[in-house]
């Protein structure tokens, strides 16, 4: 069988065509409110009492609701529910029809033309759909029931004509098929129509852009949070681990030292995973399962004011030798910006968590954090490993400087990387007013 001859009957009654004329119909439940309005400013318009009893009185009701449905259209909501509708039953791919609300008024006015011819063409395909089948059927049984060849039901007198008998149920049989390709032609057009007056507008697309720079960002950010919590966890238990070991049968008093350093590190990594994990879950839940029937706590993000002092403990029990200097005048750490004082922190713990990866085990470690006029100034500088060469200086460095750049950069900051008069020297200045 020749393809044409499968493809124009799955044209007119498929399954798409099928959900087509649903939308349409639709459209026509949709519009007999408006056109119920219309009659009552159409009815004494032309002075009859029955609008609906008179072809040319429906037409006119119909052409007067069609304008009141365009004004009602222009609420904002009237597209998330087009669009749905479009989805479910025109065959629209989705990624053609914009989300959400129209503001803009060109969004509106798309959405308003939109609902106007799905309204009108949903009105002219259920009127059809109501009188022809009706029709149709009395034609094709005209020949074989002599009752209604009697009455005819009001039908031209040229149907009691032998030919025209005849001819009746080929005619029923057109009737009905014209009526599907209405129907199938009304849907395509729709269909095509669809993605131009209810696809996203300018103003949509840069909504969706800046909305998915949003979500970047903070992706970004939980990039860094989880780098820098769990990377320096990671350094400071394997170092811990590692000294202990060497020294597991001569100072049993430092063995229990690092196990309960490593204990403590563990304990609030969890915390801080678990918090920054809390973002995401949906429905914005914050606590989890920590493997028994109790939730995990979940730990608000460290700063210089609350941590400071227990991350160079932790970090000094791993081995290294850290001496700092913190000079942040009368009020301390706790007079920093909340969030100068949490960058701080992660730039502090990300410039040790290097000293613990890159320097020599017994390499010292010497950090200054201390307040320069307006600006918190973080240095940490460490002896250059022996047994390598001299890292290049570099922008940025590798991927945990990269995040240190990123934190500064989100305050206003500034920072320096690189090796320096025999050492590696990580430098950064925070304003304490800044951009964030």
């Amino acid at each position: 069988m020749p393809a044409t001859a499968l493809t124009v009957p799955t044209a007119l009654f498929g399954r798409r065509a099928r959900r087509r004329w649903v939308h349409l119909i639709l459209g026509g439940a949709l519009a007999m409110p408006y056109v119920l309005v219309g009659s009552v400013i159409v009815g004494p318009l032309l002075g009859e009492d029955n609008v609906f009893g008179s072809l040319t009185s429906q037409l006119g009701a119909f052409a007067v609701g069609l304008p009141l449905a365009a004004v009602t259209a222009l609420f904002p909501l009237t597209r998330p529910i087009s669009v749905a509708a479009v989805r479910a039953l025109c065959a629209v791919p989705a990624d053609a029809l914009a989300d959400g609300p129209a503001r803009s008024r060109q969004a509106r006015g798309r959405t308003a033309t939109w609902f106007t011819l799905h309204l009108g063409f949903g009105g002219i395909i259920s009127g059809m759909s109501l009188a022809l089948p009706p029709f149709a059927t009395m034609l094709i049984a005209l020949p074989f029931v002599a009752a209604l060849r009697g009455s005819r039901a009001g039908m031209p007198e040229v149907f009691g004509d032998g030919w025209m008998l005849a001819l009746s149920p080929v005619i029923g049989a057109l009737s009905l098929v014209a009526l599907a390709g209405c129907a199938a032609a009304a849907g395509g057009l729709l269909a095509r129509w669809a993605p131009e007056l209810l696809g996203p507008t300018p103003a949509d697309r840069l909504a969706a852009a800046e909305q998915r720079a949003a979500d970047l960002a903070v992706r970004n950010r939980l990039a860094r949070e989880l780098h820098d919590s769990v990377g320096h966890a990671l350094s400071a238990v394997t170092l811990q681990a590692s000294a202990a070991r060497r020294v597991l049968d001569r100072d049993p008093e430092f063995v229990r030292d690092a196990l309960a350093a490593i204990e403590e590190t563990t304990r609030r990594t969890v915390g801080e995973l678990d918090a920054v994990l809390g973002v995401l879950r949906e429905g914005g839940e914050s606590g989890g399962a920590s493997g028994g029937d109790r939730a995990s706590p979940t730990a608000p993000a460290p700063t210089l004011s609350t941590d400071l002092d227990g991350l160079l403990k932790r970090t000094r029990a791993s081995g290294l030798r850290v001496k700092a200097t913190v000079d942040l005048g009368p009020g301390g750490p706790d007079a920093l910006p909340p969030m100068v004082s949490r960058e701080a922190y992660r730039i502090v713990q990300e410039s040790l968590s290097n000293a613990l990866r890159h320097a020599d085990h017994d390499a010292p470690v010497a950090l200054r954090v201390a307040l320069e006029g307006t600006d918190l100034e973080i240095l940490a500088e460490n002896p250059l490993p022996r047994t390598a060469p001299a890292p290049a200086p570099r922008p940025g460095g590798g991927h945990g400087l990269r995040g240190i750049t990123d934190r500064a950069r989100l305050l206003g900051g500034t920072v320096l990387t690189g090796p320096a008069d025999g050492v590696w020297r990580v430098n950064v200045r925070l304003p304490l007013k800044g951009p964030a």
